[in-house]
């Protein structure tokens, strides 16, 4: 089974190999937060609130789930409005997968179904869906037909996002392809 190495700690990458949900959600906290500490944001959720179980974080009581996010170091630089987001999806994967989050990619029927699916869950737009898309196939083998469509750029080799990290040499390779890209629009911006 392949093996999850974002966040450059062992246990919480071991998080993230072990549970679909949990990569999910590291992928929603990886919003203006650098991304290694968003993805280790599961195994924070699950050493403090002892479980990754979706319907267990939907049932959670709203102000305690705060409270828990926000504990130094928290899951999140926003850990209160990201605590009310991952509940919300906790609650969306328990409603339409019945808890399983991997079933968002393994009942998908191509490329095109599963970019739907991962759009609709909260915090997650186009580009970050076809990111979570590209990760699932580079990472996890998730291939389902015309994949290389749905995500676009993020099919190609290279280390354009989290999709293409493996390690800390890798991480640092898609920090540096981030930074080229805010200075080309910058630059683009101040031409115009």
């Amino acid at each position: 089974m392949p093996s999850i190495r974002i966040t450059g700690d062992d246990d919480a990458d071991q998080v993230l190999t072990d549970d679909p949900f949990a990569l999910l959600v590291g992928m929603m906290l990886d919003q203006q937060y650098p991304m290694e500490h968003a993805f280790r944001g599961p195994a924070k959720v699950l050493e403090r609130f002892g479980t990754l179980d979706p319907e267990a974080i939907a049932a959670a009581d709203p102000e305690e789930f705060a409270a828990l996010c926000a504990t130094p170091p928290a899951v999140h630089r926003f850990p209160g409005s990201m605590a009310a987001r991952l509940q919300e999806l906790a609650r969306l994967v328990s409603e339409r997968y019945d808890g399983h989050a991997e079933r968002m990619w393994t009942e998908a029927a191509d490329g095109k179904d599963l970019l739907k699916r991962v759009m609709e869950l909260p915090g997650f737009g186009k580009q970050k869906a076809r990111i979570f898309t590209a990760l699932l196939a580079k990472q996890l083998d998730v291939r389902p037909a015309g994949w290389e469509e749905a995500v676009g750029d993020y099919a190609l080799d290279g280390y354009r996002s989290v999709a293409d990290v493996v390690d800390a040499a890798s991480l640092q390779k898609v920090r540096e392809h981030k930074k080229q890209q805010k200075a080309a629009a910058k630059a683009a911006t101040a031409s115009e």
